[in-house]
């Protein structure tokens, strides 16, 4: 039998180290932020310079479909009407180049957007794929960055034709760089918007927002709502990684708001142990900015 060589030793412990630091990258868990409604949170760039995100969302495109010109709205960063929000280019690859996912929110508590169907799914993904990821388009609201998938983060108009969203975005991964999908469901299982599209399996991440919404997030020390509603969606849903999505600070929302003590020695220990457990989401930068949340569960998440 013959040797190996040692070149050859060489190349398969390199190959070994490499297989290991992609599967611990797979597996690692982080935190995520929505960014963009809060004139008052930073820039993007200095959102990404924290260090304490793995994940950043853009919030919102609020308006879109069923005819609609889709429009951004970054709250009190840039004017997308004038062309003004095209200098966050630089900002989205300086996170970028820090690792860091940054994706476009679809939707919103308050906007103007629903699919009147499957056609208009089809053009609203052309229409993201030209102007926001890696197709070309002479008028791309955010600049030439190319943006690393696509957050659904469907609060009202119907639940119609969003799997078909989906399977169109999805689609364009077969073009290069990969589109990643996210959502952002209430609680309650199903979600009443986009538990459709979430069957499709086509998701990457799912942040379940466990706040605003009583009967399964957790109250004032008591975590049996939000284990039995957490049980239910690592079961149910074929996602890649369930992240909990809370709120930043109290003013984040209107109920849901769990401690740092309670949120690192009750919750995560109970949940981490799935394995399509993510890590944390919170709402939003300003209110983290207000709290320093991420900063304090950081370590735990």
């Amino acid at each position: 039998m013959a040797s190996i060589s040692a070149a050859s030793m060489s190349f398969l412990s390199t190959l070994v180290m490499l297989m290991l630091l992609a599967l611990r990258g797979a597996n690692a868990s982080g935190i995520a932020i929505y960014w963009g409604q809060n004139g008052n949170e930073g820039t993007l760039k200095e959102t990404c310079a924290a260090g304490n995100y793995e994940y950043v969302i853009l919030a919102f495109l609020p308006t879109f479909g069923n005819g609609r010109t889709p429009m951004l709205n970054l709250a009190g960063h840039c004017d997308p009407y004038s062309n003004g929000c095209t200098g966050l280019s630089s900002d989205i690859k300086s996170c970028q180049d820090k690792g860091i996912k940054v994706l476009l929110s679809l939707g919103g508590g308050a906007g103007s957007y629903s699919l009147s169907s499957s056609e208009d799914a089809r053009q609203v993904a052309t229409y993201l794929w030209n102007n926001f990821l890696g197709g070309q388009s002479s008028s791309r609201p955010l600049g030439p960055a190319v943006l690393d998938g696509i957050d659904f983060d469907i609060e009202g108009g119907t639940d119609q034709h969003y799997d078909d969203l989906a399977r169109y975005l999805s689609g364009y991964s077969n073009k290069g760089k990969k589109v990643y999908l996210s959502a952002a469901p209430q609680c309650p299982f199903p979600d009443a918007w986009i538990g459709n599209a979430l069957k499709t399996g086509l998701f990457d991440f799912v942040w379940v927002q466990f706040y605003n919404n009583p009967p399964c997030q957790y109250t004032s020390g008591d975590v049996a709502n939000l284990e039995d509603a957490w049980k239910i969606w690592v079961s149910d849903i074929p996602a890649t990684k369930i992240f909990l999505g809370l709120p930043a600070s109290p003013e984040a929302a209107g109920s849901g708001y769990i401690p740092v003590p309670d949120l690192t020695s009750k919750i995560l220990p109970s949940i981490k142990g799935s394995a399509k457990y993510g890590g944390v989401m919170l709402w939003s930068k300003y209110y983290d900015d207000q709290s320093g949340y991420s900063s304090s569960i950081k370590s735990h998440v």
